[in-house]
């Protein structure tokens, strides 16, 4: 149009001739002649109708397209897959027209949300109706190092109310006492859970809504009574509560969050934080109710929790012939009767404990190293495990790996007694009372002993056996007799009654 005007200018008002207007432009005379007619306009060229080798496929590439969208990022096929699938249906145009046709296509789906972004459904759900799950990963500084920690969120969808809890890993058993915990804080259990497709709860995503869902899991979501249900494929909005939550709590609690000493402080500082949050929250659509006053109002649709679900993941695990198994880069210690022999391994979030023939034979407190390869893996013993093994070999007292953890008082009496020959035999037979006798009274002689010059193995049995005896011998209660046996007269004391009764002839 710039041009047309131009040259209408230069012709009506400075009357210039349609050569002069051509040597200016450029344009044949004929050309300026057309641009000069009445009512003329910029011409607009036509597109030419050619047939595209893509029409026969148009329909197959959508569809494909739209199945793509929903795919993870790793599981997308590309659209050098797609045109090559393309080519097997027949299809013998260039790979240019297809990615052509995908881009256009991609920016009509965008067009039709609004502002580039997508167009949802507001949501309402009743009081005690659901909650929803999904993990996070934060930082916090634990006894001095920056620890990096898996978050476990749940997020009542009612009241908003919301529950954090810190773990060293997303494993069965830190998710299940995950839901102990928060259903605990909650007053209850929800009707039911949203969860994302994570490994712990779903085995294989089928079609549609179709999961197979993990045994260990559904035996959980059965013992709490509440029913799962989990998400699409790569559609986290269908639980935007607890999305939005993790995001928000980053802000409100992980930036300002102070040092701690353990994990377990953590913990404890982080409920107490997530209910003061709920005090001070207005809820979105429930104005001026707090969270809290709304979770209360939710209390009556809620399941009283029952007891804690048995949470442990089971292992099968060889003891080695030092009494010792291995889980997770770390070893830890084994009655020596069980040695070159299997076990199972129960795996708690905070315990170990190890079950043969139905019964637990040993506890352990669970070791987390930092998740790298660099740390140097731990051993954890119980001096107790080896007893059995320390009567045969007495010599191993001296050097042995889980003797150098004795209480305080054992290890004093060890450096007397291996003072002299014999001793570490003494010694043996002192550490195996425990075996006998509760750990407590033992080290309790112990310690009296210490006291003496030279003590030895008879003089800790004799201290022994008299702390066990004292508790043995209950104490004497004053005899209260009713007012019907109380005697008339007070006996008095006479030495002669014995000589009377004996007679007269052995008075003298």
């Amino acid at each position: 149009m710039a041009l047309l005007s131009v040259i209408r200018s230069w012709h009506f008002r400075k009357g210039m001739s349609f050569r002069e207007i051509s040597r200016r432009t450029g344009l044949s005379r004929n050309t300026v002649k057309k641009y000069l007619k009445v009512g003329i306009v910029e011409p607009v060229p036509l597109k030419r109708e050619r047939a595209n080798l893509l029409d026969d496929y148009e329909q197959t590439l959508i569809t494909w397209l739209h199945r793509e969208s929903k795919q993870t990022r790793k599981q997308r096929q590309t659209l050098k897959q797609l045109y090559q699938s393309l080519i097997l249906l027949g299809y013998t145009g260039s790979y240019d027209r297809v990615a052509a046709f995908a881009r256009r296509w991609r920016q009509q789906q965008q067009r039709a949300t609004v502002s580039g972004r997508a167009v949802f459904v507001p949501l309402s759900f009743a009081p005690g109706e659901a909650f929803q799950f999904d993990w996070s990963e934060d930082w916090a500084t634990i006894a001095g190092r920056r620890s990096k920690l898996q978050i476990a969120h749940f997020k009542l969808c009612h009241s908003r109310v919301f529950y954090l809890r810190a773990y060293r890993s997303q494993s069965h058993e830190m998710l299940f006492d995950a839901h102990y915990r928060a259903f605990e804080a909650f007053g209850g259990v929800p009707e039911r859970g949203i969860y994302d497709n994570m490994k712990t709860a779903v085995d294989r995503v089928g079609k549609g809504k179709e999961r197979h869902v993990n045994q260990r899991f559904q035996a959980m979501a059965s013992h709490y009574l509440f029913e799962p249900e989990f998400c699409n494929r790569a559609a986290g909005w269908e639980k935007g509560q607890v999305e939005k939550c993790v995001l928000d709590r980053r802000h409100q609690i992980w930036q300002e969050a102070p040092s701690f000493m353990s994990l377990a402080e953590l913990n404890v500082w982080l409920e107490a934080r997530c209910q003061q949050l709920w005090g001070n929250m207005i809820h979105p659509e429930q104005r001026p109710l707090t969270l809290v006053q709304c979770w209360q109002d939710e209390q009556p649709g809620l399941m009283p929790v029952p007891p804690a679900f048995d949470s442990f993941v089971e292992h099968i695990k060889r003891v080695s012939s030092t009494c010792l198994i291995t889980f997770e880069r770390n070893r830890y210690s084994v009655p020596a009767q069980w040695a070159n022999r299997r076990i199972q391994l129960r795996v708690y979030a905070q315990d170990l404990v190890m079950v043969a023939q139905s019964k637990q034979i040993a506890k352990h407190e669970r070791v987390f190293l930092v998740q790298d390869n660099r740390t140097p893996a731990k051993t954890v013993y119980d001096w107790r495990h080896y007893l059995s093994v320390l009567e045969r070999k007495p010599g191993a007292l001296r050097n042995g790996a889980p003797f150098s953890q004795l209480p305080e008082c054992f290890a004093k009496l060890q450096k007397k007694l291996l003072r002299h020959p014999g001793g570490d035999r003494e010694m043996v037979d002192i550490l195996a009372l425990v075996l006998w006798h509760d750990q407590s009274l033992v080290e309790r002689a112990v310690s009296e002993v210490l006291i003496l010059e030279s003590p030895s193995k008879q003089q800790v049995l004799n201290h022994l056996h008299r702390l066990t005896d004292d508790q043995q011998i209950p104490l004497l209660q004053p005899l209260c007799l009713p007012d019907s046996l109380a005697g008339v007269t007070e006996p008095q004391a006479n030495t002669r009654q014995y000589d009377e009764l004996r007679g007269k002839g052995y008075a003298n």
